[in-house]
């Protein structure tokens, strides 16, 4: 007896919110005998719950079978599976696909039934700027040599724009970049098809990062000051631009008044002694070795916040002008708030109580802007935040640029050769997304690369073919897309500092090719509702091709991508497991020969070649 496909995505017509109850659908291609028993499988109090499905309708060759989800009482995540009897056999399916047995319970589909991320951040396409390095607006505020001086260190170096970075410098040479700049180039990034846009640390610090703050109260005066920011607000929404700021919430500088290493300050610091009235803002290993505190990776400008600190829970989380709340009001009105190192914030040392730290700027961010986006950075797998309760996305390492960059460039996370087949990129990106709330992963930022990363062009050896395949997948996959500040153009650089060149801005110099590209692909995304909200299906995981479908309504996008270096002709890909049948198609991107028999996708795939495909399907997955 053949097992049926199973089909169920977390949208529409397979969960949907009708008549103040969830309602559940599962699709199985026929069988016979027919199924003995179709069951929702629910942990309602940790306890087992099989719930029966009916069978309602026929949509093409399924038979649906619908139930209402009941959600967990006790917690507002709901987790739950399907379970089949046939009169041989059971098949179970979870969210990361089809299993002969019950699946382990993180396998499960996760629902969020109380917290929603933002229902407009799946529709954008994000630009993550490094302000000091994108361009400099006014040179009358740009800093001078000499500026910046606090620390045992050499004094800044101002330097003109583009001139070569000095690796001994990395953090101290300055190049005018401002937001000025950022207000002046929105033209250019509406052009590109960017809607929102991600600024690195904007706030009072001594350093080009701006990742150790003094003052969170204030902009960097050499940024252009709060004015600055509040016209690119204004600039910004004109053009219906969003704008999400850096909280590094985790650490100050150790210039921060504060903590006030180098006695710039009038005030006593942590760092003078014990009697310093916000000495309990900072831990100290030994209180009588005012250089034992504890700091970020070792680096001693950046000691570590302790959150179980009164004083600091009030003035970042949970004061009525905390500061996770007064960047959310106007004039600024950010959209949003990427949290730095977010897995790290806690109460003492080693991110104790790090999720009731989380959970409480949530509860902040909401109550200030109920729409305002809480993205984490994580480099590792990040799944415990993004269960709808702490994030609502993450900057999608793990989940994305990784398995991208391990599949394309051959590299890992921490830049070591790694051996990945299509098939196993395929299980990488399941094991990932599978984890989480799909509403989660649809607010998921996608990023090739970013500050803290080889440039992308740089890792695949400035090769365009494997950076216009990474960008194809980049804007296709379930996810916000995030570019890298002058990815469009060609820029290439190892790790920092290299990596935070200045934006060249000098046209004879780009890859108008590649940049048309990243172009057409923002064009293609906004067009089709599709790849910005669809469910996601794989279609072809074998050796060098992958591919996949993406389907919302009765739309469908498919993309096929080669990243071999030698053609695959005649390739065959089933079309046979989607809900319906797929018709109409139409080329959107790629020129390689291609013909449908059927259920049958044949293709002649050149070397490091992708082609993108829309069309319908004979069932419309609209809700009946």
């Amino acid at each position: 007896m053949t097992a049926p496909a199973m089909i169920h995505h977390q949208v529409a017509p397979f969960l949907t919110w009708c008549d103040g109850h969830w309602r559940v659908q599962l699709w199985l291609t026929a069988v016979a005998p027919p199924p003995i028993g179709v069951y929702l499988r629910l942990e309602l109090d940790n306890e087992e719950r099989l719930l029966p499905m009916a069978a309602t309708t026929q949509r093409g060759r399924f038979q649906v079978y619908q139930a209402a989800l009941v959600p967990a009482p006790a917690c507002p995540l709901t987790v739950y599976a399907f379970k089949v009897l046939l009169a041989d056999r059971q098949c179970w399916l979870d969210a990361a696909g089809p299993s002969p047995r019950m699946p382990l319970r993180e396998r499960f589909f996760r629902l969020n039934t109380e917290q929603a991320p933002p229902d407009w951040v799946p529709d954008q396409v994000f630009y993550q700027i490094f302000p000091e390095r994108f361009r400099n607006g006014d040179p009358g505020c740009s800093p001078r040599a000499g500026a910046y001086a606090p620390r045992a260190e050499r004094p800044i170096r101002a330097k003109a724009w583009g001139e070569p970075i000095d690796p001994e410098r990395p953090d101290s040479e300055f190049y005018g970049g401002d937001l000025i700049g950022v207000r002046e180039s929105l033209d250019y990034l509406d052009d590109l098809g960017v809607t929102a846009i991600l600024l690195n640390p904007i706030f009072t610090s001594p350093s080009v990062h701006k990742y150790d703050i003094e003052d969170f109260e204030h902009v960097d005066p050499y940024l252009g000051g709060n004015h600055a920011l509040a016209d690119l607000r204004v600039a910004a929404t004109g053009r219906g631009m969003r704008l999400v700021l850096d909280a590094v919430f985790n650490h100050t500088s150790d210039t921060h008044p504060w903590f006030n290493r180098w006695g710039t300050h009038a005030a006593v610091g942590a760092y003078q002694g014990v009697a310093a009235p916000l000495r309990g803002a900072y831990t100290f290993h030994d209180p009588a070795d005012p250089e034992s505190y504890h700091c970020w990776q070792g680096a001693k400008s950046l000691p570590v916040l302790d959150f179980g600190d009164p004083c600091v829970r009030e003035y970042f989380l949970d004061g009525e002008d905390a500061i996770v709340r007064r960047w959310l009001r106007p004039p600024y009105s950010a959209d949003g708030w990427r949290i730095d190192v977010a897995h790290m914030l806690g109460e003492g040392t080693g991110a104790r109580h790090n999720a009731r730290v989380l959970r409480a700027l949530r509860h902040a961010v909401r109550e200030e802007s109920p729409r305002a986006y809480i993205l984490g950075e994580h480099f590792a797998e990040a799944t415990r935040w993004l269960q709808g309760d702490q994030e609502d996305g993450a900057m999608n390492y793990y989940g994305f640029a990784v398995p991208v960059r391990a599949f394309l460039a051959g590299q890992d996370v921490n830049y070591h050769p790694i051996a990945l087949d299509a098939a196993g990129f395929e299980a990488w990106l399941t094991d990932a997304r599978s984890r989480i709330p799909y509403a989660n992963q649809l607010c998921q930022l996608n990023l090739l690369g970013s500050h803290d990363t080889t440039r992308f062009l740089t890792l695949v050896g400035e090769d365009p073919f494997l950076m216009r395949l990474a960008l194809l997948l980049l804007f296709t996959y379930p996810g916000v897309p995030c570019i890298y500040y002058g990815d469009e153009i060609g820029m290439a650089g190892r790790d920092n500092p290299y990596n935070r060149a200045c934006f060249d801005w000098d046209e004879d110099h780009w890859d108008r090719p590649l940049r048309a590209w990243v172009q057409t692909l923002a064009r293609r995304r906004r067009e089709h509702r599709a790849l910005r909200r669809g469910a996601y299906q794989g279609l072809l995981a074998c050796g060098d091709l992958f591919g996949y479908a993406r389907y919302l309504g009765n739309e469908l996008v498919i993309l096929i991508v080669n990243r071999g270096a030698l053609p695959q002709n005649g390739v065959r890909v089933p079309l046979d497991g989607l809900p319906g049948r797929a018709m109409n198609l139409g080329v959107l991107l790629g020129e390689c020969p291609w013909g449908l028999g059927g259920d049958i996708l044949t293709l002649d795939l050149g070397p490091k070649e992708g082609l993108l495909l829309r069309g319908e399907l004979t069932v419309d997955l609209e809700p009946a």
